[in-house]
Protein backbone atom coordinates (compact mmCIF):
# COMPACT_ATOMS: atom_id res chain seq x y z
CA UNK A 1 0.00 0.00 0.00
CA UNK A 2 2.89 2.38 0.76
CA UNK A 3 4.26 1.95 -2.77
CA UNK A 4 0.78 2.69 -4.15
CA UNK A 5 0.53 5.90 -2.12
CA UNK A 6 4.01 7.04 -3.18
CA UNK A 7 3.18 6.37 -6.83
CA UNK A 8 -0.06 8.34 -6.61
CA UNK A 9 1.75 11.25 -4.96
CA UNK A 10 4.33 11.29 -7.76
CA UNK A 11 1.54 11.20 -10.35
CA UNK A 12 0.05 14.28 -8.69
CA UNK A 13 3.08 16.48 -9.47
CA UNK A 14 2.59 16.75 -13.28
CA UNK A 15 -1.16 17.15 -12.70
CA UNK A 16 -0.59 20.12 -10.41
CA UNK A 17 1.89 21.64 -12.87
CA UNK A 18 -0.67 21.26 -15.67
CA UNK A 19 -3.47 22.78 -13.59
CA UNK A 20 -1.25 25.75 -12.72
CA UNK A 21 -0.31 26.23 -16.37
CA UNK A 22 -3.95 26.16 -17.51
CA UNK A 23 -4.95 28.59 -14.74
CA UNK A 24 -2.09 30.88 -15.71
CA UNK A 25 -3.03 30.87 -19.40
CA UNK A 26 -6.74 31.43 -18.77
CA UNK A 27 -6.06 34.29 -16.36
CA UNK A 28 -3.60 36.14 -18.58
CA UNK A 29 -5.66 35.62 -21.73
CA UNK A 30 -8.31 37.78 -20.08
CA UNK A 31 -6.04 40.07 -18.04
CA UNK A 32 -2.64 41.47 -18.92
CA UNK A 33 -0.20 42.68 -16.24
CA UNK A 34 -1.03 46.23 -17.38
CA UNK A 35 -4.74 45.60 -16.70
CA UNK A 36 -3.90 44.26 -13.26
CA UNK A 37 -1.81 47.36 -12.53
CA UNK A 38 -4.65 49.69 -13.55
CA UNK A 39 -7.10 47.73 -11.39
CA UNK A 40 -4.86 47.79 -8.32
CA UNK A 41 -3.84 51.44 -8.72
CA UNK A 42 -7.52 52.31 -8.67
CA UNK A 43 -7.73 54.87 -11.43
CA UNK A 44 -8.03 54.83 -15.20
CA UNK A 45 -5.68 57.78 -15.69
CA UNK A 46 -2.49 56.23 -14.35
CA UNK A 47 0.80 57.08 -15.99
CA UNK A 48 2.91 54.50 -17.85
CA UNK A 49 5.64 55.03 -15.24
CA UNK A 50 3.24 54.12 -12.43
CA UNK A 51 2.19 50.96 -14.27
CA UNK A 52 5.79 49.91 -14.84
CA UNK A 53 6.67 50.58 -11.20
CA UNK A 54 3.73 48.46 -10.00
CA UNK A 55 4.71 45.61 -12.32
CA UNK A 56 8.32 45.73 -11.09
CA UNK A 57 7.30 45.84 -7.43
CA UNK A 58 4.95 42.87 -7.82
CA UNK A 59 7.11 40.73 -10.12
CA UNK A 60 5.08 41.15 -13.30
CA UNK A 61 7.82 42.84 -15.34
CA UNK A 62 9.08 39.51 -16.75
CA UNK A 63 7.77 37.67 -19.86
CA UNK A 64 4.86 35.33 -19.26
CA UNK A 65 6.19 31.89 -20.31
CA UNK A 66 9.45 32.31 -22.24
CA UNK A 67 12.21 34.84 -21.69
CA UNK A 68 13.64 35.38 -25.18
CA UNK A 69 16.41 37.72 -24.00
CA UNK A 70 17.73 35.31 -21.38
CA UNK A 71 16.65 32.24 -23.38
CA UNK A 72 15.24 30.84 -20.17
CA UNK A 73 12.04 29.37 -18.76
CA UNK A 74 12.92 30.23 -15.17
CA UNK A 75 13.02 34.02 -15.51
CA UNK A 76 9.34 34.25 -16.34
CA UNK A 77 6.18 35.18 -14.46
CA UNK A 78 4.87 31.61 -14.63
CA UNK A 79 7.98 30.03 -13.11
CA UNK A 80 8.52 32.63 -10.41
CA UNK A 81 4.88 32.70 -9.36
CA UNK A 82 4.19 28.95 -9.55
CA UNK A 83 7.25 27.17 -8.15
CA UNK A 84 6.77 28.56 -4.66
CA UNK A 85 3.32 26.98 -4.47
CA UNK A 86 4.85 23.50 -4.30
CA UNK A 87 6.51 24.39 -0.97
CA UNK A 88 3.25 26.08 0.17
CA UNK A 89 4.74 29.57 -0.06
CA UNK A 90 1.67 31.46 -1.26
CA UNK A 91 3.22 34.89 -0.83
CA UNK A 92 1.16 38.04 -0.47
CA UNK A 93 -1.97 39.21 -2.24
CA UNK A 94 -1.84 42.27 -4.44
CA UNK A 95 -3.14 44.35 -1.51
CA UNK A 96 -0.21 43.21 0.65
CA UNK A 97 -2.04 40.78 2.95
CA UNK A 98 -0.46 37.38 3.59
CA UNK A 99 -2.38 34.72 1.66
CA UNK A 100 -1.50 31.83 4.00
CA UNK A 101 -2.80 33.80 6.98
CA UNK A 102 -6.00 34.66 5.11
CA UNK A 103 -6.52 30.99 4.22
CA UNK A 104 -5.96 29.88 7.82
CA UNK A 105 -8.44 32.50 9.05
CA UNK A 106 -11.14 32.00 6.43
CA UNK A 107 -10.97 28.21 6.50
CA UNK A 108 -13.03 27.97 9.70
CA UNK A 109 -16.14 29.84 8.49
CA UNK A 110 -16.07 27.66 5.37
CA UNK A 111 -15.90 24.49 7.46
CA UNK A 112 -18.62 25.75 9.80
CA UNK A 113 -20.94 25.91 6.80
CA UNK A 114 -19.68 22.98 4.73
CA UNK A 115 -19.53 20.26 7.42
CA UNK A 116 -23.23 20.52 8.50
CA UNK A 117 -24.31 20.66 4.84
CA UNK A 118 -22.22 17.59 4.06
CA UNK A 119 -23.24 15.45 7.05
CA UNK A 120 -26.93 16.38 7.15
CA UNK A 121 -27.19 16.26 3.37
CA UNK A 122 -25.63 12.80 3.22
CA UNK A 123 -28.02 11.48 5.88
CA UNK A 124 -31.08 13.06 4.25
CA UNK A 125 -30.19 11.91 0.73
CA UNK A 126 -29.49 8.31 1.77
CA UNK A 127 -32.64 8.14 3.90
CA UNK A 128 -34.82 9.57 1.12
CA UNK A 129 -33.26 7.24 -1.45
CA UNK A 130 -33.75 4.17 0.76
CA UNK A 131 -37.36 5.17 1.30
CA UNK A 132 -37.94 5.35 -2.45
CA UNK A 133 -36.12 2.04 -2.97
CA UNK A 134 -38.12 0.34 -0.22
CA UNK A 135 -41.40 1.47 -1.81
CA UNK A 136 -40.14 1.04 -5.37
CA UNK A 137 -42.73 0.97 -8.19
CA UNK A 138 -45.25 2.69 -5.92
CA UNK A 139 -46.76 6.16 -5.89
CA UNK A 140 -44.23 7.21 -3.25
CA UNK A 141 -41.37 6.15 -5.51
CA UNK A 142 -42.91 7.80 -8.57
CA UNK A 143 -43.55 11.17 -6.94
CA UNK A 144 -40.21 10.99 -5.15
CA UNK A 145 -38.43 10.71 -8.51
CA UNK A 146 -40.57 13.53 -9.93
CA UNK A 147 -39.63 15.69 -6.94
CA UNK A 148 -35.92 14.88 -7.42
CA UNK A 149 -36.03 15.78 -11.11
CA UNK A 150 -37.87 19.02 -10.34
CA UNK A 151 -35.36 19.98 -7.64
CA UNK A 152 -32.44 19.15 -9.93
CA UNK A 153 -33.89 21.45 -12.57
CA UNK A 154 -33.99 24.47 -10.27
CA UNK A 155 -30.92 26.70 -10.11
CA UNK A 156 -29.06 27.02 -6.82
CA UNK A 157 -29.55 30.78 -7.07
CA UNK A 158 -33.31 30.26 -6.81
CA UNK A 159 -32.92 28.40 -3.51
CA UNK A 160 -30.59 31.09 -2.15
CA UNK A 161 -32.62 34.12 -3.19
CA UNK A 162 -35.95 32.45 -2.37
CA UNK A 163 -34.68 31.30 1.02
CA UNK A 164 -33.38 34.77 1.87
CA UNK A 165 -36.65 36.39 0.85
CA UNK A 166 -38.95 34.00 2.71
CA UNK A 167 -36.94 33.20 5.86
CA UNK A 168 -35.32 36.60 6.37
CA UNK A 169 -37.47 39.26 4.75
CA UNK A 170 -40.96 37.80 5.16
CA UNK A 171 -40.73 35.66 8.31
CA UNK A 172 -37.75 37.44 9.94
CA UNK A 173 -36.46 34.16 11.36
CA UNK A 174 -32.73 34.62 10.68
CA UNK A 175 -30.45 37.43 9.45
CA UNK A 176 -30.30 37.75 5.67
CA UNK A 177 -26.48 37.81 5.66
CA UNK A 178 -23.44 38.35 7.85
CA UNK A 179 -21.23 36.38 10.21
CA UNK A 180 -20.13 36.43 13.83
CA UNK A 181 -17.49 34.67 15.90
CA UNK A 182 -18.17 31.70 18.17
CA UNK A 183 -21.72 30.56 18.84
CA UNK A 184 -23.00 33.81 17.46
CA UNK A 185 -22.34 32.42 13.99
CA UNK A 186 -25.11 29.81 14.35
CA UNK A 187 -27.92 32.23 13.49
CA UNK A 188 -26.06 33.22 10.32
CA UNK A 189 -25.33 29.62 9.28
CA UNK A 190 -28.76 28.04 9.76
CA UNK A 191 -30.29 29.39 6.55
CA UNK A 192 -27.33 28.75 4.16
CA UNK A 193 -26.85 25.27 5.63
CA UNK A 194 -30.55 24.45 5.19
CA UNK A 195 -30.50 25.76 1.63
CA UNK A 196 -27.38 23.71 0.88
CA UNK A 197 -29.07 20.54 2.10
CA UNK A 198 -32.32 21.18 0.23
CA UNK A 199 -30.52 22.08 -3.00
CA UNK A 200 -28.68 18.75 -2.97
CA UNK A 201 -31.67 16.48 -2.34
CA UNK A 202 -32.63 16.21 -6.02
CA UNK A 203 -29.32 14.96 -7.41
CA UNK A 204 -28.29 13.07 -4.27
CA UNK A 205 -31.61 11.30 -3.80
CA UNK A 206 -31.77 10.14 -7.42
CA UNK A 207 -28.17 8.93 -7.44
CA UNK A 208 -28.45 6.92 -4.22
CA UNK A 209 -31.80 5.50 -5.31
CA UNK A 210 -30.13 4.20 -8.49
CA UNK A 211 -27.37 2.58 -6.41
CA UNK A 212 -29.83 0.85 -4.10
CA UNK A 213 -32.05 -0.42 -6.91
CA UNK A 214 -29.00 -1.80 -8.72
CA UNK A 215 -27.95 -3.68 -5.60
CA UNK A 216 -31.49 -4.95 -5.00
CA UNK A 217 -31.44 -6.68 -8.39
CA UNK A 218 -28.40 -8.82 -7.55
CA UNK A 219 -28.45 -12.55 -6.78
CA UNK A 220 -27.53 -12.26 -3.09
CA UNK A 221 -30.65 -10.13 -2.48
CA UNK A 222 -32.88 -12.76 -4.09
CA UNK A 223 -31.16 -15.40 -1.94
CA UNK A 224 -31.78 -13.37 1.21
CA UNK A 225 -35.44 -12.99 0.33
CA UNK A 226 -35.72 -16.69 -0.43
CA UNK A 227 -34.45 -17.42 3.08
CA UNK A 228 -37.38 -15.46 4.50
CA UNK A 229 -35.68 -12.21 5.49
CA UNK A 230 -37.97 -9.21 5.73
CA UNK A 231 -37.59 -6.52 3.06
CA UNK A 232 -36.41 -4.00 5.66
CA UNK A 233 -33.71 -6.42 6.86
CA UNK A 234 -32.58 -7.03 3.28
CA UNK A 235 -32.39 -3.31 2.61
CA UNK A 236 -30.60 -2.22 5.77
CA UNK A 237 -28.39 -5.26 6.49
CA UNK A 238 -27.37 -6.25 2.98
CA UNK A 239 -28.15 -3.65 0.31
CA UNK A 240 -26.88 -0.65 2.28
CA UNK A 241 -23.68 -2.47 3.27
CA UNK A 242 -22.85 -3.53 -0.28
CA UNK A 243 -23.65 -0.07 -1.67
CA UNK A 244 -21.04 1.53 0.55
CA UNK A 245 -18.29 1.53 -2.08
CA UNK A 246 -20.08 3.86 -4.55
CA UNK A 247 -21.37 5.90 -1.61
CA UNK A 248 -17.80 6.33 -0.38
CA UNK A 249 -16.74 7.32 -3.88
CA UNK A 250 -19.05 10.31 -3.78
CA UNK A 251 -18.60 11.14 -0.09
CA UNK A 252 -14.90 10.73 0.69
CA UNK A 253 -13.71 12.60 -2.40
CA UNK A 254 -15.73 15.61 -1.23
CA UNK A 255 -14.33 15.71 2.32
CA UNK A 256 -11.05 17.53 1.52
CA UNK A 257 -12.91 20.02 -0.67
CA UNK A 258 -15.01 21.10 2.34
CA UNK A 259 -12.12 23.41 3.20
CA UNK A 260 -12.69 25.35 -0.04
CA UNK A 261 -16.15 26.51 0.96
CA UNK A 262 -19.12 27.34 -1.26
CA UNK A 263 -18.61 30.11 -3.79
CA UNK A 264 -22.28 31.05 -4.14
CA UNK A 265 -23.49 30.60 -0.57
CA UNK A 266 -20.61 32.47 1.04
CA UNK A 267 -20.89 35.34 -1.42
CA UNK A 268 -24.67 35.76 -1.09
CA UNK A 269 -24.76 35.32 2.70
CA UNK A 270 -21.68 37.42 3.45
CA UNK A 271 -19.74 34.58 5.09
CA UNK A 272 -15.99 35.40 5.17
CA UNK A 273 -14.84 31.98 3.97
CA UNK A 274 -12.55 30.74 1.24
CA UNK A 275 -15.33 30.69 -1.33
CA UNK A 276 -16.06 34.41 -1.01
CA UNK A 277 -12.29 35.02 -0.83
CA UNK A 278 -11.89 33.39 -4.25
CA UNK A 279 -14.78 35.34 -5.78
CA UNK A 280 -13.40 38.63 -4.45
CA UNK A 281 -9.95 37.77 -5.86
CA UNK A 282 -11.37 37.06 -9.31
CA UNK A 283 -13.28 40.34 -9.31
CA UNK A 284 -10.17 42.24 -8.18
CA UNK A 285 -7.98 40.46 -10.77
CA UNK A 286 -5.73 39.27 -7.91
CA UNK A 287 -3.78 36.48 -9.62
CA UNK A 288 -1.77 35.67 -6.48
CA UNK A 289 -4.93 34.63 -4.61
CA UNK A 290 -6.55 32.93 -7.62
CA UNK A 291 -3.54 30.72 -8.35
CA UNK A 292 -3.19 29.83 -4.65
CA UNK A 293 -6.85 28.82 -4.32
CA UNK A 294 -6.79 26.79 -7.55
CA UNK A 295 -3.61 25.04 -6.38
CA UNK A 296 -5.13 24.18 -3.00
CA UNK A 297 -8.35 23.01 -4.63
CA UNK A 298 -6.44 20.74 -7.03
CA UNK A 299 -4.32 19.35 -4.21
CA UNK A 300 -7.36 18.64 -2.04
CA UNK A 301 -9.18 16.97 -4.92
CA UNK A 302 -6.21 14.66 -5.55
CA UNK A 303 -6.06 13.92 -1.82
CA UNK A 304 -9.78 13.10 -1.90
CA UNK A 305 -9.30 10.59 -4.72
CA UNK A 306 -6.46 8.95 -2.80
CA UNK A 307 -8.57 8.76 0.36
CA UNK A 308 -11.37 7.20 -1.67
CA UNK A 309 -9.08 4.43 -2.92
CA UNK A 310 -7.80 3.78 0.60
CA UNK A 311 -11.33 3.67 2.02
CA UNK A 312 -12.24 0.89 -0.42
CA UNK A 313 -9.94 -1.47 1.46
CA UNK A 314 -11.79 -0.73 4.70
CA UNK A 315 -15.22 -1.45 3.23
CA UNK A 316 -14.24 -4.47 1.14
CA UNK A 317 -11.19 -6.49 2.35
CA UNK A 318 -11.05 -8.24 -1.04
CA UNK A 319 -9.75 -5.02 -2.63
CA UNK A 320 -5.97 -4.79 -2.63
CA UNK A 321 -4.01 -1.72 -3.64
CA UNK A 322 -0.91 -2.61 -5.65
Amino acid sequence: MLAYIVRRVLYAIPILVGVNLITFLLFFIVNTPDDMARMQLGTKRVTPDAIEKWKTDHGYDQPLLWNAKEKSLTKTIFFEKSVRLFVFDFGAAEDGRDIANEIATRMWPSLALAIPVFLVGLAVNITFAMLMAFFRASYLDFWGVVLCVAMMSISALFYIIGGQYVASKVWHLVPISGYDAGLGAVKFLVLPALIGVVAGIGSGGRWYRTLFLEEMSRDYVRTARAKGLAESAVLFRHVLKNAMIPILTGAVVVIPLLFMGSLLSESFFGIPGLGSYTIDAIQAQDFAVVRSMVFIGSLLYIAGLLLTDLSYTLVDPRIKLE
